[in-house]
């Protein structure tokens, strides 16, 4: 039997009631289409554990092999997922990094900005139902983060719906229905029974 590991995602806050925290979160969550305070508290978390890391770094002279092993792998990999820049690679630019950076890079905040669905819900939903893929891969996870080398792939999957796949389960219905009368009237009459 494999060990499972239990480490934290997320911590819940000191202060549950203070409004201005209370407020802000849930301006994230209508902004960026998220199920759950959870999900907010996640990103914070992994933030928070970033920003104390470089904080740490810091602290060690300029020259010392470990600030510049370790202060160049978490650069290197804040640029890849895109929430840096790479022209401000420096420390002092981690502390300045907002829970919003990391929101804007996730699968579903993409999708949304691609136009790939009419809103930020929208996106959510085509991701949990398969309909989206990056690159090859199709990819359910609302909150899987995007590099910068894999925007630019994020499109419908091959098999979906909404690409070259076959038409939906309603659609079918729809067709089959349309086969056996020709006139709407028919359809329209299948379609109410049908939703009650």
């Amino acid at each position: 039997m494999s060990h499972i590991v239990y480490s934290k995602t997320y911590t819940t806050p000191r202060r549950p009631f203070e409004k201005e925290r209370l407020d802000n979160e849930l301006k994230l969550i209508g902004e960026f289409g998220l199920r759950n305070k959870r999900e907010v508290w996640r990103v914070k978390y992994t933030l928070a554990k970033i920003r104390k890391a470089a904080r740490e770094l810091l602290t060690l002279d300029d020259k010392d092999p470990r600030r510049l092993f370790e202060g160049n792998a978490i650069l290197r990999r804040l640029v890849r997922i895109g929430v840096l820049d790479e022209n401000r690679m420096k420390l002092d630019y981690v502390l300045g990094l907002k829970t919003e950076d990391f929101l804007e890079r996730r699968l579903q905040t993409q999708v949304f900005k691609l136009g790939l669905a009419k809103s930020i819900h929208h996106a959510r939903v085509l991701i949990r139902q398969k309909h989206i893929r990056v690159r090859k891969q199709v990819v359910n996870i609302p909150s899987y983060i995007v590099r910068l080398d894999a925007q630019k792939h994020i499109d419908i999957a091959i098999n979906s719906a909404y690409g070259s796949g076959r038409e939906g389960r309603v659609k079918r219905k729809r067709l089959r229905a349309g086969a056996g009368g020709d006139n709407n009237e028919d359809e329209d009459k299948f379609l109410r029974v049908s939703r009650s």
